[in-house]
Formats: structure tokens, C-alpha cells, sequence
């Protein structure tokens, strides 16, 4: 690690030891959905009261209930019904999920521009989490596509702390070399301080190794397949890894040498899903 990325990491890490480093809330609309959720009368009307109040996310819920994930017959249009077609708790998440977008700004065009890469980044590997999910294991879906939209969560304050400091990074490199070395273990805490269940809280610090080590598929496998198969280009660095030999992918149960036929069908599929995030 050169000098100016271990004296960037070393004054994030110290801001954050002393809770100096500012932690990114959930939106209000994503809190009152998972209050809301969490309550022992909810309902998908009651849902849909707090949902319909932002017109964005309303469409999007709609559209979800209606994507080709769910293969209904019928198509619906009404928010409350889509809610009862998805299931309180998944809808839950998935707002949860989709509410984050408007945390991926910022007033620097550096770092505006790099939030809205990971944001995009991020909702690919949602939409294949979800897919793999489905298709290969008996996880559930909502889960995994909340765990695809936060494993990189911890680039956030990496990035706000950046824009507050721009006279100390001045090149891209120094920039990912730091928010690869800090992000994880920021997004861990992140997910903890948003009291995320464990199952995704571990996701951040351990979706990029080769030998994370579980007893059945878990949605740190999803999620490091997924990243994995994001990455087309033989050359990037995420390929300077074995991953055929990776226990992730032998849980999930993704074969990456299968036919051409049957890996354009799921990226078909994971195409459709990531329409519907963005």
C-alpha cells in the first residue's frame, strides 16, 4: 500500500474510532416501512399508506410485484395489492432496498459521479442475487436483493469523507485503493448500526473471499457469486482470483463453465430484474 493510501486509511479509521466519521441513516420512508413491518398488526394496507407516499417508490413496488420474478398471470396496479401478492416483509425490504438510491449523491462530481457508479454497481449484483436466489437455492429472494444494494454501503462516508478532504486525494487508484481496503469492514458497522439481520450484517466485510466458509448457501455466497458474474472482462481484478475452485460457488450451485444457452437465459432474466432497480 503506497504512503498516501495508508495515511488517507489511517485518519478514516482514526475519525471513525472516535465516532468522528459519519455514519449514513436509512431514509425516513425506509424506517417507517420496517416500523411499520416489524408491527404485530400490520397489514398490506398499512403498508401501502406509508409506500404510496412517495410516488417513486410506489411504481417501482407495483412494477416488482408484476416482473417476470413472480410469473402472475394477472397484472395489477394498485399498490396494496401488489403488497399482498409480494408479501409484507418482502416488500419491506425491497423499499428498504430501493429508498437508498437518493443516499448515492453528492455535491462534489468526483464523488457524485462515483456514488452513482456504485449505486449502479450495486443494483447489478442485487439483480443477479436475486436470480441466483431463485434459481439455485431456498434463500429468500427479498434478502438477497437487500444484501446485493448494501454489500457496498461502506463506501458512503468513505466517499463523504473524501468530498470534505478533496486537497488530499487527487487520482482515481489512491481513491479505490482506500475504499477497497476500508470499505468492508465500515459497511459491517454500517448494517449494525441499522440493526439488518446478521445474515446480511456479514456480507460487506467477507463478499470477496474465495474461502468464506459456511455450512449451506448464505446470502455472502449469493452475493460473491453475484459480484463475481457482474464482471465480464476477463481483466478485471476480481478475476485475479480462483473462483471455480471457490466453496461459494459449489453452495450456490453455479456452474461456470455451463452451456451458453442456459447462462444467456439467466442473464436474460437478471436484465429484466435490473430494470426494475434502477
Amino acid at each position: 500500500m503506497s504512503d498516501l493510501v495508508q495515511s488517507v486509511s489511517d485518519d478514516i479509521q482514526l475519525a471513525l474510532d472516535k465516532d468522528q466519521l459519519d455514519l449514513p441513516t436509512l431514509p425516513e420512508v425506509a424506517l417507517r416501512v420496517r416500523d411499520v413491518a416489524s408491527s404485530e398488526l400490520v397489514s398490506a394496507s398499512a403498508l401501502a399508506e406509508v409506500v404510496g407516499e412517495d410516488p417513486g417508490l410506489s411504481t417501482q413496488l407495483v412494477r416488482v410485484a408484476n416482473s417476470p420474478m413472480f410469473r402472475a398471470t394477472r397484472s395489477i396496479d394498485d399498490l396494496a395489492q401488489a403488497i399482498s401478492r409480494l408479501g409484507v416483509e418482502y416488500a419491506a425490504n425491497i423499499v428498504t432496498g430501493l429508498a437508498m438510491q437518493n443516499m448515492f449523491q453528492a455535491t462534489s462530481e468526483m464523488v457524485d459521479t462515483r456514488l452513482r457508479q456504485v449505486w449502479k454497481a450495486s443494483t447489478e449484483v442485487a439483480a443477479w442475487s436475486s436470480i441466483l436466489t431463485k434459481k439455485f437455492t431456498k434463500l429468500r429472494a427479498d434478502q438477497a436483493t437487500l444484501a446485493g444494494l448494501t454489500h457496498c454501503i461502506g463506501v458512503l462516508p468513505i466517499l463523504g469523507w473524501v468530498e470534505e478532504n478533496d486537497h488530499v486525494i487527487q487520482d482515481s487508484l489512491t481513491l479505490d485503493r482506500v475504499i477497497e481496503t476500508l470499505h468492508p469492514t465500515i459497511g459491517t458497522m454500517i448494517l449494525k448500526h441499522w440493526n439488518f439481520a446478521n445474515e446480511l450484517v456479514e456480507v460487506p466485510g467477507n463478499y470477496q473471499q474465495t474461502d468464506h466458509d459456511s455450512a449451506n448457501a448464505d446470502y455472502v455466497d449469493i452475493v460473491c457469486v453475484a459480484h463475481v458474474l457482474c464482471h465480464t472482462d476477463e481483466d478485471h481484478p476480481v478475476h485475479q482470483k480462483n473462483w471455480a475452485e471457490s466453496p461459494s460457488f459449489g453452495r450456490v450451485g453455479f456452474d461456470l463453465e455451463m452451456d451458453d444457452f442456459e447462462r444467456e437465459e439467466i442473464v436474460a432474466q437478471v436484465t429484466e430484474v435490473k430494470g426494475i432497480l434502477v
